[in-house]
């Protein structure tokens, strides 16, 4: 498949925004990027960069070109993994970008109960925030986008949905531990540490604090849930997650809540591809595997 190098060279050039940078990336000589270039846009019939003083970027021509190229690549792996299916072998490759709540457990567990069917598929974790995660799709980045309350839903087929409470998370020797029903206003009054604004669990924190007139002021804003998950046995502090990404420790130093649905509505963990794609066969199927994973944890 040597016709694709060209397609490869443009789409570095592209992620790398300089010829050099590309080239150096490719292991290969500036000039020699450059002169393949060249020679492929007068094939071609147009120039596909802007040429600015700090680089290069595509221009209306290259991005069409750049989107037909990544919509080929995908049809390419899709007859792949049909034809090693007739073969009875399935092999492919999957790339899905998630939520950090599915790191601990969740994709781990689902991602080795695929492979231990199939050990000749591939995979690639992006972790990405709401936003950047339904980006992944547009570019073909990702094939699969599993993530909490994303934000446009442009361009996005819905495959499943599974309702997700925001959990408060605390150490077991809190106060609000021993409480029957955690209140929001209860978690907002104590000291607590929350996600950054660009996540799903603080969008609903925020939206559900200003409808009572009271703000999230955490003590530690943060991006990684992982932080908030161990922060809060130092501090004896109070964090937020929704269930997917959480487990009860076998000594009980942690425990974690629904916050009532009084003051929080549950949120939305939504599994999904780009409207119209046809996913390549790994793609597909490990999408359905994900749906009746999920099925579960909707119903908890």
């Amino acid at each position: 498949m040597k016709h694709l190098q060209n397609f490869r060279m443009i789409e570095a050039v592209a992620r790398a925004g300089s010829m050099r940078r590309a080239a150096e990336d490719m292991n290969i000589t500036a000039s020699a990027l450059t002169r393949r270039i060249n020679a492929f846009e007068e094939e071609f019939g147009a120039e596909l960069f802007e040429r600015l003083p700090g680089g290069v970027r595509l221009n209306p021509a290259g991005e069409l070109l750049l989107h037909h190229y990544r919509t080929m690549q995908s049809d390419l792996m899709r007859v792949q993994g049909q034809v090693a299916d007739l073969l009875g072998e399935r092999r492919g490759h999957v790339s899905i970008a998630c939520s950090q709540a599915m790191l601990p457990y969740f994709l781990p567990e689902q991602i080795a109960r695929y492979r231990a069917e199939h050990p000749g598929v591939t995979f690639t974790v992006n972790v990405r925030d709401r936003a950047q995660a339904e980006q992944e799709l547009t570019t073909y980045s990702s094939d699969l986008v599993l993530v909490f309350e994303p934000v446009y839903l442009v361009d996005f087929e819905v495959l499943h949905i599974a309702p997700q409470p925001v959990n408060a998370v605390m150490r077991a020797d809190h106060p609000l531990a021993e409480k029957s029903e955690i209140r929001l206003r209860d978690c907002l009054d104590a000291p607590h540490v929350a996600p950054s604004n660009k996540y799903g669990v603080r969008h609903l924190l925020d939206f559900a604090a200003r409808r009572g007139a009271r703000r999230v002021s955490p003590v530690v804003e943060t991006e990684s849930f992982e932080l908030i998950r161990h922060y809060v046995m130092h501090e004896n502090v109070i964090g937020f997650q929704i269930p997917i990404g959480l487990r009860n420790q076998q000594d009980g130093a942690i425990v974690f809540r629904p916050i009532s649905e009084k003051d929080l509505p549950t949120g939305n963990l939504i599994l999904g591809q780009m409207r119209g794609r046809t996913l390549p066969v790994a793609s597909a199927r490990f999408a359905m595997q994900l749906s009746q994973a999920l099925k579960i944890y909707g119903d908890t």
